[in-house]
């Protein structure tokens, strides 16, 4: 295999997500719902408790619409990783993820050609979220929009994995939807998406520890400093270090050898 035709499978399958997301027109509006419902609602009402605080790494006083920005667009990230890979489970139903597994291709390589395209598809949905929030007063430095799509992407990655990994191990599509929950809303709560996490740690030392080692925390933070042009290294080696972890997972379970991804004649 030449690496111009890697190339078109990458291609391809970046096209085919793309060409999904556009169809879905009601995937596109419900990541937008529901970060937009938080940041106009719940902001707006934790505004009148908490008012303007000095939240690091900033070192200066930032609403509150400021701080949750970040966490809501990991969220969209972790909803949209989630949502690619119960594409997967779906797909692998109807028998063309079969035909995409027994092509030519490394299995591995297709996988991650699979996330690749799952993360584009994410970033452009937290770009329009971020857009929207410009207008509604949240207006970080012109170049963090800039410097954070890398963080976006590596965020997006390590959730898509995660995601990939849970499909690969779960066979039901009806099962795969309960774990979703099962899994999206103590990682984003549980977190700093929404609380700085020294307001964690003044409230319970347990609840700390729990949101300092979440990979959602550190996707979170991530972003946050990005886009407001720092750099979180442990944050960057935390979400690194989870993508390498999900991803190997993943090729793990998808392997047909070895992982729980087999494929049996007539079945699914």
């Amino acid at each position: 295999m030449s690496a111009r035709q890697y190339l078109r499978c990458l291609a391809g399958i970046l096209a085919r997500e793309g060409l999904r997301f556009l169809h879905q027109r009601e995937r596109f509006f419900g990541a937008l719902v529901r970060p937009l419902v938080w940041l106009f609602i719940f902001a707006a009402g934790f505004r009148s408790v908490l008012g303007v605080s000095i939240i690091p790494p900033y070192e200066t006083y930032i609403l509150y619409e400021e701080y949750i920005v970040p966490g809501l667009a990991a969220m969209i990230l972790l909803f949209s990783g989630m949502q690619s890979s119960l594409s997967m489970v779906y797909d692998r139903e109807l028998g063309s993820m079969r035909l995409l597994m027994v092509s030519p291709f490394p299995r591995w390589y297709l996988l991650v050609c699979k996330l690749i395209a799952g993360a584009a598809v994410a970033a452009v949905q937290v770009y329009l979220f971020l857009v929207i929030a410009w207008y509604w007063g949240v207006q970080p430095p012109l170049i963090g929009y800039l410097l954070v799509l890398p963080a976006l992407l590596l965020a997006a990655l390590m959730l898509g994995a995660l995601g990939l990994f849970l499909s690969s191990v779960i066979r039901q599509l009806e099962n795969f939807a309960g774990v979703m929950n099962f899994v999206i809303f103590p990682m984003f709560f549980a977190s700093s998406a929404l609380y700085p996490l020294w307001r964690m740690r003044d409230s319970s030392s347990v609840l700390y520890e729990i949101c300092r080692f979440n990979p959602f925390t550190w996707a979170v933070e991530l972003i946050r400093f990005a886009l407001y042009a720092q750099m979180n290294w442990p944050a960057f080696l935390g979400v690194t270090g989870a993508l390498a972890l999900f991803l190997t997972a993943a090729i793990y379970g998808y392997d047909p050898g070895r992982g729980q991804m087999r494929f049996k004649q007539g079945g699914g």
